[in-house]
Protein backbone atom coordinates (compact mmCIF):
# COMPACT_ATOMS: atom_id res chain seq x y z
CA UNK A 1 0.00 0.00 0.00
CA UNK A 2 0.56 3.27 -0.46
CA UNK A 3 1.83 4.89 2.68
CA UNK A 4 0.27 8.56 1.73
CA UNK A 5 -2.80 6.51 1.31
CA UNK A 6 -2.69 4.70 4.15
CA UNK A 7 -2.01 7.95 5.91
CA UNK A 8 -5.71 9.32 4.57
CA UNK A 9 -7.70 6.21 5.41
CA UNK A 10 -6.14 6.17 9.03
CA UNK A 11 -6.82 10.09 9.28
CA UNK A 12 -10.60 9.66 8.43
CA UNK A 13 -10.94 6.66 10.96
CA UNK A 14 -9.24 8.53 13.69
CA UNK A 15 -10.65 11.85 13.36
CA UNK A 16 -10.36 14.10 16.81
CA UNK A 17 -7.84 11.48 18.42
CA UNK A 18 -4.20 13.18 18.30
CA UNK A 19 -1.78 12.39 15.62
CA UNK A 20 0.89 14.32 17.03
CA UNK A 21 1.24 16.30 20.65
CA UNK A 22 4.22 18.22 19.31
CA UNK A 23 6.15 19.52 22.27
CA UNK A 24 8.69 21.51 20.43
CA UNK A 25 6.15 23.89 19.09
CA UNK A 26 3.55 23.40 21.83
CA UNK A 27 0.77 22.56 19.45
CA UNK A 28 -1.57 19.45 19.52
CA UNK A 29 -2.87 18.18 16.20
CA UNK A 30 -5.51 15.61 15.62
CA UNK A 31 -5.72 13.07 12.51
CA UNK A 32 -8.40 15.42 10.95
CA UNK A 33 -6.07 18.33 10.94
CA UNK A 34 -3.24 16.69 9.77
CA UNK A 35 -5.32 15.46 7.38
CA UNK A 36 -6.19 19.07 6.13
CA UNK A 37 -2.58 20.36 7.07
CA UNK A 38 -1.32 17.54 4.34
CA UNK A 39 -3.40 18.59 1.51
CA UNK A 40 -2.62 22.09 1.88
CA UNK A 41 1.06 21.98 1.92
CA UNK A 42 0.29 19.53 -1.31
CA UNK A 43 -1.19 22.19 -3.30
CA UNK A 44 1.96 24.80 -2.00
CA UNK A 45 4.54 21.98 -2.83
CA UNK A 46 2.65 21.15 -6.57
CA UNK A 47 4.12 24.99 -7.23
CA UNK A 48 7.88 24.14 -6.22
CA UNK A 49 8.51 22.45 -9.29
CA UNK A 50 9.08 19.10 -10.42
CA UNK A 51 11.26 15.59 -9.32
CA UNK A 52 12.92 15.31 -5.98
CA UNK A 53 12.11 18.62 -2.92
CA UNK A 54 14.64 18.59 0.13
CA UNK A 55 13.21 18.48 3.42
CA UNK A 56 15.88 19.91 6.37
CA UNK A 57 13.31 20.57 9.08
CA UNK A 58 13.52 18.98 13.14
CA UNK A 59 11.23 16.47 14.44
CA UNK A 60 7.59 18.67 14.52
CA UNK A 61 4.65 17.70 12.74
CA UNK A 62 5.64 20.47 10.63
CA UNK A 63 8.38 18.27 9.18
CA UNK A 64 5.89 15.10 9.41
CA UNK A 65 3.64 17.32 7.17
CA UNK A 66 5.66 18.46 4.60
CA UNK A 67 7.13 14.86 3.98
CA UNK A 68 3.21 13.70 4.14
CA UNK A 69 2.31 16.69 1.30
CA UNK A 70 5.15 15.99 -0.37
CA UNK A 71 4.04 12.32 -1.25
CA UNK A 72 0.25 13.68 -1.89
CA UNK A 73 1.71 16.05 -4.63
CA UNK A 74 3.77 13.12 -6.41
CA UNK A 75 6.99 13.94 -5.20
CA UNK A 76 9.73 12.57 -3.12
CA UNK A 77 11.32 13.82 -0.21
CA UNK A 78 14.98 13.64 -0.02
CA UNK A 79 15.83 13.98 4.08
CA UNK A 80 18.69 16.19 4.88
CA UNK A 81 21.00 15.80 7.74
CA UNK A 82 21.01 19.32 9.93
CA UNK A 83 22.70 18.06 13.00
CA UNK A 84 26.18 18.04 11.45
CA UNK A 85 27.38 19.91 8.76
CA UNK A 86 23.49 21.05 7.26
CA UNK A 87 25.15 23.67 4.22
CA UNK A 88 27.15 20.96 3.44
CA UNK A 89 24.97 18.09 3.92
CA UNK A 90 22.24 20.67 1.45
CA UNK A 91 24.09 21.08 -1.36
CA UNK A 92 25.57 17.34 -1.33
CA UNK A 93 21.69 16.18 -1.39
CA UNK A 94 21.24 18.80 -3.91
CA UNK A 95 23.82 17.92 -6.18
CA UNK A 96 23.76 13.70 -5.78
CA UNK A 97 20.09 13.58 -6.71
CA UNK A 98 19.54 16.61 -9.32
CA UNK A 99 17.38 18.56 -7.23
CA UNK A 100 16.97 22.70 -5.77
CA UNK A 101 13.93 23.26 -3.52
CA UNK A 102 14.54 22.14 0.09
CA UNK A 103 11.69 22.97 2.45
CA UNK A 104 13.17 24.18 5.65
CA UNK A 105 12.85 26.79 8.70
CA UNK A 106 14.43 30.20 9.19
CA UNK A 107 14.21 28.74 13.05
CA UNK A 108 16.51 26.48 12.56
CA UNK A 109 19.10 27.72 10.31
CA UNK A 110 19.35 30.07 13.04
CA UNK A 111 20.04 27.53 15.86
CA UNK A 112 22.21 26.26 13.93
CA UNK A 113 23.88 29.18 12.57
CA UNK A 114 23.42 27.58 8.72
CA UNK A 115 23.44 29.70 5.64
CA UNK A 116 20.68 30.21 3.25
CA UNK A 117 21.41 27.85 0.87
CA UNK A 118 20.22 28.55 -3.05
CA UNK A 119 16.44 26.84 -3.35
CA UNK A 120 15.50 26.98 0.34
CA UNK A 121 11.93 27.62 0.55
CA UNK A 122 11.06 28.59 4.32
CA UNK A 123 7.55 26.80 5.86
CA UNK A 124 7.47 30.06 7.99
CA UNK A 125 6.10 31.90 4.73
CA UNK A 126 4.61 28.74 3.07
CA UNK A 127 2.53 29.33 6.21
CA UNK A 128 2.17 32.53 6.03
CA UNK A 129 0.56 32.42 2.72
CA UNK A 130 -1.79 30.20 3.39
CA UNK A 131 -5.28 31.59 2.70
CA UNK A 132 -8.83 31.25 3.97
CA UNK A 133 -9.62 29.81 0.82
CA UNK A 134 -7.09 27.22 1.02
CA UNK A 135 -8.01 25.79 4.36
CA UNK A 136 -11.90 25.61 3.21
CA UNK A 137 -10.44 23.78 0.06
CA UNK A 138 -8.50 21.57 2.27
CA UNK A 139 -11.48 20.95 4.43
CA UNK A 140 -13.80 20.03 2.16
CA UNK A 141 -11.68 17.85 -0.02
CA UNK A 142 -11.16 15.96 3.57
CA UNK A 143 -14.58 15.38 3.70
CA UNK A 144 -14.87 13.47 0.56
CA UNK A 145 -15.72 9.48 0.65
CA UNK A 146 -12.94 7.82 1.20
CA UNK A 147 -12.03 6.16 -2.35
CA UNK A 148 -12.70 9.94 -4.32
CA UNK A 149 -9.98 11.00 -2.02
CA UNK A 150 -7.50 8.84 -2.61
CA UNK A 151 -8.20 9.86 -6.79
CA UNK A 152 -7.75 13.34 -6.28
CA UNK A 153 -3.84 12.68 -4.79
CA UNK A 154 -0.88 11.26 -6.53
CA UNK A 155 -1.49 7.53 -7.05
CA UNK A 156 1.49 5.50 -8.16
CA UNK A 157 2.78 2.08 -6.97
CA UNK A 158 4.07 0.71 -4.16
CA UNK A 159 7.40 0.04 -5.44
CA UNK A 160 7.33 3.77 -6.19
CA UNK A 161 10.43 5.55 -4.38
CA UNK A 162 9.18 7.05 -0.44
CA UNK A 163 12.03 8.65 0.43
CA UNK A 164 15.44 8.87 -0.63
CA UNK A 165 17.63 8.81 2.68
CA UNK A 166 21.68 8.81 3.29
CA UNK A 167 23.72 6.72 5.02
CA UNK A 168 25.25 7.96 8.32
CA UNK A 169 28.43 8.80 6.61
CA UNK A 170 31.13 7.08 9.60
CA UNK A 171 32.86 5.03 7.55
CA UNK A 172 32.55 6.69 4.01
CA UNK A 173 30.98 9.59 2.04
CA UNK A 174 26.99 9.02 2.38
CA UNK A 175 25.02 7.13 -0.46
CA UNK A 176 21.44 8.07 -1.03
CA UNK A 177 19.37 5.34 -0.03
CA UNK A 178 16.31 4.75 -2.06
CA UNK A 179 12.91 3.36 -0.16
CA UNK A 180 9.79 2.72 -1.46
CA UNK A 181 6.47 2.49 -0.05
CA UNK A 182 6.83 -1.67 -0.03
CA UNK A 183 9.98 -1.38 1.82
CA UNK A 184 8.65 0.79 4.49
CA UNK A 185 5.68 -0.82 5.29
CA UNK A 186 6.17 -3.97 4.95
CA UNK A 187 8.94 -3.48 7.59
CA UNK A 188 6.28 -1.59 9.98
CA UNK A 189 3.90 -4.96 9.80
CA UNK A 190 6.71 -7.15 10.34
CA UNK A 191 8.55 -5.90 13.33
CA UNK A 192 4.12 -4.40 14.47
CA UNK A 193 3.53 -8.01 14.69
CA UNK A 194 6.47 -9.75 16.85
CA UNK A 195 6.15 -6.70 19.00
CA UNK A 196 2.63 -6.62 19.29
CA UNK A 197 2.13 -2.96 18.17
CA UNK A 198 -1.14 -1.55 17.64
CA UNK A 199 -2.91 1.94 17.66
CA UNK A 200 -3.65 1.50 21.31
CA UNK A 201 0.70 2.64 21.78
CA UNK A 202 1.78 5.83 22.34
CA UNK A 203 4.86 6.85 20.58
CA UNK A 204 7.62 8.72 21.58
CA UNK A 205 9.01 10.60 18.83
CA UNK A 206 12.09 12.15 19.20
CA UNK A 207 14.60 10.99 16.83
CA UNK A 208 15.39 12.70 13.43
CA UNK A 209 13.26 11.81 10.46
CA UNK A 210 16.55 12.50 8.31
CA UNK A 211 17.42 9.26 10.24
CA UNK A 212 16.21 5.78 9.18
CA UNK A 213 15.00 4.80 12.59
CA UNK A 214 12.94 7.76 13.32
CA UNK A 215 11.59 7.97 10.22
CA UNK A 216 10.20 4.65 9.92
CA UNK A 217 10.24 3.69 13.88
CA UNK A 218 8.83 7.31 15.17
CA UNK A 219 6.69 9.09 12.22
CA UNK A 220 5.35 6.28 9.99
CA UNK A 221 4.71 3.63 12.40
CA UNK A 222 2.26 5.99 14.59
CA UNK A 223 0.59 6.89 11.41
CA UNK A 224 0.33 3.32 9.86
CA UNK A 225 -1.47 1.98 12.97
CA UNK A 226 -3.41 5.89 14.45
CA UNK A 227 -1.62 6.17 17.20
CA UNK A 228 -0.33 9.50 19.00
CA UNK A 229 3.27 10.41 18.30
CA UNK A 230 4.71 12.70 21.63
CA UNK A 231 7.14 14.69 19.46
CA UNK A 232 10.18 16.34 20.50
CA UNK A 233 13.05 17.40 18.31
CA UNK A 234 16.00 17.43 20.53
CA UNK A 235 16.78 14.54 22.36
CA UNK A 236 19.53 15.60 23.94
CA UNK A 237 17.82 17.59 25.78
CA UNK A 238 17.35 14.87 28.43
CA UNK A 239 16.21 15.88 31.57
CA UNK A 240 13.13 17.55 29.33
CA UNK A 241 12.62 14.45 27.21
CA UNK A 242 12.50 12.23 30.83
CA UNK A 243 9.79 14.75 31.84
CA UNK A 244 7.82 14.70 28.62
CA UNK A 245 7.87 10.58 29.17
CA UNK A 246 6.60 11.06 32.79
CA UNK A 247 4.14 13.39 32.01
CA UNK A 248 2.85 12.45 28.24
CA UNK A 249 2.69 8.64 28.98
CA UNK A 250 4.14 7.03 25.58
CA UNK A 251 3.89 3.19 25.90
CA UNK A 252 6.76 2.82 23.04
CA UNK A 253 10.11 4.05 23.27
CA UNK A 254 13.42 3.69 21.02
CA UNK A 255 17.37 5.08 21.32
CA UNK A 256 20.74 4.69 20.55
CA UNK A 257 23.29 3.63 23.53
CA UNK A 258 24.45 7.29 23.70
CA UNK A 259 20.88 8.61 23.93
CA UNK A 260 19.58 6.07 26.53
CA UNK A 261 23.00 6.70 29.16
CA UNK A 262 21.46 10.07 28.90
CA UNK A 263 17.95 9.85 29.79
CA UNK A 264 19.01 6.84 32.51
CA UNK A 265 21.48 9.48 34.51
CA UNK A 266 18.95 12.59 34.10
CA UNK A 267 15.69 10.63 34.81
CA UNK A 268 14.16 10.08 38.39
CA UNK A 269 12.49 6.55 39.52
CA UNK A 270 9.12 6.47 38.04
CA UNK A 271 9.80 8.19 34.85
CA UNK A 272 9.62 5.71 32.64
CA UNK A 273 6.59 3.69 34.45
CA UNK A 274 4.30 3.99 31.11
CA UNK A 275 6.68 2.55 29.28
CA UNK A 276 5.94 -0.99 28.05
CA UNK A 277 8.63 -1.23 25.16
CA UNK A 278 11.76 0.38 24.76
CA UNK A 279 14.62 -0.96 22.22
CA UNK A 280 17.86 0.28 21.35
CA UNK A 281 19.08 0.12 18.28
CA UNK A 282 21.79 1.84 15.52
CA UNK A 283 24.68 0.44 18.11
CA UNK A 284 25.48 -1.93 20.41
CA UNK A 285 23.45 -1.76 23.87
CA UNK A 286 26.30 -1.98 26.52
CA UNK A 287 25.83 -4.87 29.28
CA UNK A 288 25.89 -1.54 31.77
CA UNK A 289 22.73 0.36 30.65
CA UNK A 290 20.40 -2.75 30.25
CA UNK A 291 20.94 -3.61 33.97
CA UNK A 292 20.88 -0.17 35.41
CA UNK A 293 18.13 0.76 33.69
CA UNK A 294 16.46 -2.36 35.18
CA UNK A 295 17.98 -1.67 38.36
CA UNK A 296 16.71 2.46 38.41
CA UNK A 297 13.32 2.07 36.55
CA UNK A 298 12.34 -1.86 35.79
CA UNK A 299 12.31 -1.18 32.04
CA UNK A 300 13.90 -3.93 30.03
CA UNK A 301 15.87 -2.64 27.43
CA UNK A 302 15.78 -4.78 24.42
CA UNK A 303 17.92 -4.79 21.57
CA UNK A 304 17.19 -4.68 17.93
CA UNK A 305 19.11 -4.33 14.53
CA UNK A 306 19.34 -2.84 11.52
CA UNK A 307 20.40 -0.71 8.69
CA UNK A 308 19.41 2.51 6.25
CA UNK A 309 19.42 -0.29 3.25
CA UNK A 310 16.29 -2.71 4.77
CA UNK A 311 13.65 0.12 5.87
CA UNK A 312 15.61 -0.83 8.80
CA UNK A 313 14.73 -3.44 11.50
CA UNK A 314 15.98 -6.80 10.32
CA UNK A 315 16.04 -8.37 13.80
CA UNK A 316 15.08 -7.51 17.52
CA UNK A 317 14.15 -9.40 20.90
CA UNK A 318 10.71 -8.79 22.31
CA UNK A 319 8.48 -9.49 25.30
CA UNK A 320 8.89 -13.53 25.50
CA UNK A 321 11.97 -13.51 22.95
CA UNK A 322 14.86 -11.81 24.62
CA UNK A 323 18.31 -13.18 24.52
CA UNK A 324 20.18 -9.88 26.62
CA UNK A 325 23.74 -9.86 24.18
CA UNK A 326 22.12 -10.64 20.72
CA UNK A 327 20.10 -8.99 18.29
CA UNK A 328 17.15 -10.56 18.55
CA UNK A 329 15.29 -12.84 15.96
CA UNK A 330 14.83 -11.67 12.52
CA UNK A 331 11.50 -10.39 11.95
CA UNK A 332 8.49 -12.20 10.09
CA UNK A 333 8.62 -12.13 6.50
CA UNK A 334 12.79 -11.54 6.28
CA UNK A 335 15.39 -14.32 5.62
CA UNK A 336 19.06 -13.59 7.13
CA UNK A 337 21.72 -15.93 5.82
CA UNK A 338 25.92 -16.00 7.50
CA UNK A 339 27.91 -16.03 4.40
CA UNK A 340 32.12 -17.13 5.05
CA UNK A 341 33.81 -13.97 3.97
CA UNK A 342 36.40 -16.29 2.20
CA UNK A 343 34.24 -18.72 0.76
CA UNK A 344 30.94 -17.72 0.25
CA UNK A 345 29.52 -20.73 1.68
CA UNK A 346 26.53 -20.63 4.36
CA UNK A 347 28.25 -21.20 8.04
CA UNK A 348 26.77 -23.03 10.53
CA UNK A 349 25.04 -22.17 13.64
CA UNK A 350 27.71 -20.24 15.91
CA UNK A 351 29.99 -19.29 13.20
CA UNK A 352 30.77 -16.07 11.99
CA UNK A 353 30.29 -14.58 8.88
CA UNK A 354 28.84 -11.95 6.57
CA UNK A 355 25.16 -10.73 7.49
CA UNK A 356 23.26 -11.44 4.10
CA UNK A 357 19.08 -10.35 4.08
CA UNK A 358 16.64 -10.69 1.39
CA UNK A 359 12.97 -9.75 1.96
CA UNK A 360 10.58 -6.67 0.99
CA UNK A 361 12.02 -4.88 3.12
CA UNK A 362 15.64 -4.47 0.94
CA UNK A 363 15.95 -1.23 -0.58
CA UNK A 364 15.59 -0.45 -4.34
CA UNK A 365 19.29 0.81 -4.74
CA UNK A 366 21.34 3.58 -4.87
CA UNK A 367 20.59 6.51 -6.36
CA UNK A 368 22.29 6.90 -9.59
CA UNK A 369 25.11 4.34 -8.19
CA UNK A 370 24.55 1.48 -10.20
CA UNK A 371 28.28 -0.17 -8.90
CA UNK A 372 27.48 0.33 -5.61
CA UNK A 373 24.01 -1.10 -5.56
CA UNK A 374 25.16 -4.13 -7.75
CA UNK A 375 28.23 -4.50 -5.23
CA UNK A 376 25.72 -4.63 -2.17
CA UNK A 377 22.69 -6.57 -3.85
CA UNK A 378 23.31 -9.59 -5.45
CA UNK A 379 20.61 -12.68 -6.55
CA UNK A 380 18.60 -10.07 -4.47
CA UNK A 381 20.82 -10.65 -1.18
CA UNK A 382 21.62 -7.44 0.59
CA UNK A 383 24.95 -7.27 2.06
CA UNK A 384 24.82 -5.96 5.48
CA UNK A 385 28.88 -5.41 5.74
CA UNK A 386 28.19 -6.35 9.01
CA UNK A 387 29.69 -9.72 10.91
CA UNK A 388 27.79 -11.79 13.00
CA UNK A 389 26.00 -15.31 13.76
CA UNK A 390 22.92 -17.01 14.22
CA UNK A 391 22.91 -19.58 17.11
CA UNK A 392 21.09 -22.81 17.25
CA UNK A 393 17.82 -21.11 18.46
CA UNK A 394 17.85 -18.47 15.73
CA UNK A 395 19.20 -15.56 17.52
CA UNK A 396 21.09 -13.60 15.67
CA UNK A 397 24.60 -11.85 17.11
CA UNK A 398 26.39 -8.92 15.60
CA UNK A 399 30.64 -9.10 15.87
CA UNK A 400 30.73 -5.83 14.61
CA UNK A 401 31.05 -4.04 10.72
CA UNK A 402 33.59 -6.17 8.34
CA UNK A 403 35.49 -2.79 8.30
CA UNK A 404 35.43 -2.96 12.15
CA UNK A 405 37.37 -5.88 11.87
CA UNK A 406 41.54 -6.18 11.85
CA UNK A 407 43.72 -8.37 10.90
CA UNK A 408 46.71 -9.20 13.08
CA UNK A 409 49.14 -11.91 12.87
CA UNK A 410 46.62 -13.65 10.30
CA UNK A 411 43.48 -13.57 13.00
CA UNK A 412 40.38 -11.04 12.36
CA UNK A 413 40.29 -9.35 15.47
CA UNK A 414 36.27 -7.79 15.77
CA UNK A 415 36.93 -4.26 17.26
CA UNK A 416 33.70 -4.24 18.58
CA UNK A 417 34.70 -7.45 21.18
CA UNK A 418 37.29 -5.57 22.18
CA UNK A 419 35.32 -2.36 23.11
CA UNK A 420 32.63 -4.65 24.92
CA UNK A 421 35.56 -6.19 27.16
CA UNK A 422 37.16 -2.36 27.99
CA UNK A 423 33.38 -1.60 28.56
CA UNK A 424 33.51 -3.35 32.02
CA UNK A 425 36.56 -2.16 33.36
CA UNK A 426 36.54 1.76 32.51
CA UNK A 427 35.60 4.07 35.25
CA UNK A 428 32.18 5.64 35.92
CA UNK A 429 30.56 7.76 33.64
CA UNK A 430 33.06 6.96 30.90
CA UNK A 431 32.91 5.56 27.37
CA UNK A 432 34.98 3.95 24.61
CA UNK A 433 35.88 3.67 20.94
CA UNK A 434 38.77 0.79 19.59
CA UNK A 435 40.22 1.78 16.41
CA UNK A 436 42.71 0.49 13.92
CA UNK A 437 45.44 2.47 13.07
CA UNK A 438 48.54 1.81 10.70
CA UNK A 439 51.59 0.16 12.11
CA UNK A 440 54.61 0.47 10.65
CA UNK A 441 56.10 -2.72 11.79
CA UNK A 442 52.84 -5.12 11.79
CA UNK A 443 50.83 -3.05 9.61
CA UNK A 444 48.16 -2.54 11.88
CA UNK A 445 47.67 -1.96 15.78
CA UNK A 446 44.66 -1.17 18.14
CA UNK A 447 44.44 1.70 20.11
CA UNK A 448 41.22 2.38 22.24
CA UNK A 449 39.94 6.12 22.74
CA UNK A 450 38.53 6.86 25.85
CA UNK A 451 36.78 9.80 27.40
CA UNK A 452 38.69 9.63 30.75
CA UNK A 453 42.27 9.10 32.05
CA UNK A 454 42.46 5.59 33.57
CA UNK A 455 45.27 2.87 34.79
CA UNK A 456 46.29 1.73 32.05
CA UNK A 457 47.99 -1.32 32.92
CA UNK A 458 45.07 -2.05 35.32
CA UNK A 459 43.00 -2.41 32.65
CA UNK A 460 44.71 -4.63 30.10
CA UNK A 461 45.39 -6.76 33.10
CA UNK A 462 41.85 -6.89 33.58
CA UNK A 463 41.23 -7.50 30.08
CA UNK A 464 44.14 -10.09 29.08
CA UNK A 465 41.56 -12.36 30.66
CA UNK A 466 39.41 -12.32 28.27
CA UNK A 467 40.80 -11.34 25.38
CA UNK A 468 44.21 -12.83 23.48
CA UNK A 469 46.98 -10.93 23.33
CA UNK A 470 46.93 -10.00 19.70
CA UNK A 471 43.21 -8.27 20.42
CA UNK A 472 44.46 -5.99 23.33
CA UNK A 473 44.90 -2.47 22.83
CA UNK A 474 48.31 -1.11 21.86
CA UNK A 475 47.78 2.54 23.16
CA UNK A 476 45.07 4.57 25.02
CA UNK A 477 44.46 8.04 23.80
CA UNK A 478 41.96 10.14 25.56
CA UNK A 479 39.47 12.25 23.40
CA UNK A 480 37.01 13.89 26.30
CA UNK A 481 34.14 13.70 23.86
CA UNK A 482 33.99 11.02 21.22
CA UNK A 483 32.44 12.82 18.08
CA UNK A 484 29.07 11.19 17.03
CA UNK A 485 26.88 11.14 14.12
CA UNK A 486 23.16 12.94 14.03
CA UNK A 487 21.89 9.44 14.70
CA UNK A 488 23.54 9.19 17.86
CA UNK A 489 25.89 6.62 16.58
CA UNK A 490 30.14 7.81 17.43
CA UNK A 491 31.70 8.86 13.98
CA UNK A 492 34.05 6.37 13.64
CA UNK A 493 36.11 7.95 10.78
CA UNK A 494 35.69 10.85 13.01
CA UNK A 495 37.62 8.91 16.37
CA UNK A 496 40.36 7.62 13.37
CA UNK A 497 41.31 10.69 12.06
CA UNK A 498 41.62 12.11 15.41
CA UNK A 499 43.43 9.21 16.92
CA UNK A 500 46.52 9.10 14.15
CA UNK A 501 46.53 12.87 14.82
CA UNK A 502 47.51 12.83 18.75
CA UNK A 503 49.56 9.93 17.77
CA UNK A 504 51.32 11.35 15.24
CA UNK A 505 51.72 14.51 17.63
CA UNK A 506 53.27 12.88 20.04
CA UNK A 507 55.75 11.37 17.66
CA UNK A 508 56.54 14.59 15.98
CA UNK A 509 56.93 15.88 20.18
CA UNK A 510 59.37 13.07 20.42
CA UNK A 511 61.53 13.61 18.08
CA UNK A 512 61.89 17.60 18.76
CA UNK A 513 62.98 16.05 21.96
Amino acid sequence: MLLHHRFIKIAKREGSKPAFIDLTTNRRISYSKALIGSLILAEKIRKCGEGFIGIMLPTTAGCALSLIGSLLAGRTPVMINYSTGAEANARYAQKKCGFTTIITSRALLEKIACPEVEGMVFIEDIMEGISVTDKVKAALRAKLPLPLLLRSVHRGHPDDDLVILFTSGSERDPKAVQLSHRNISSNIESFSEMAGISGEDRMLANLPFFHIFGLTVNLWTPLYHGMTAVCYSNPLDYRMVCTIVREHEPTLMVGTPSFLWGYLRKSEPGDFGSVRLAVCGADKCPDALRQEFMEKHGVTLYEGYGTTETSPVISANVPGHNRPGSIGRVIPGVQVRIENYETGEDCLPGQVGRILVKGDLVMKGYFDDFEETSMRIRHGWYDTGDMGYLDKDGFLWHAGRLKRFVKIGGEMVSLVWVESILERFLPEGASCCVVEVPDPVKGAKIVAAVTHGMEERKVLRQMAEHLPNIALPRQFVVIEELPKMGSGKIDFRRVTEMVSDILQGSAKGRCNG
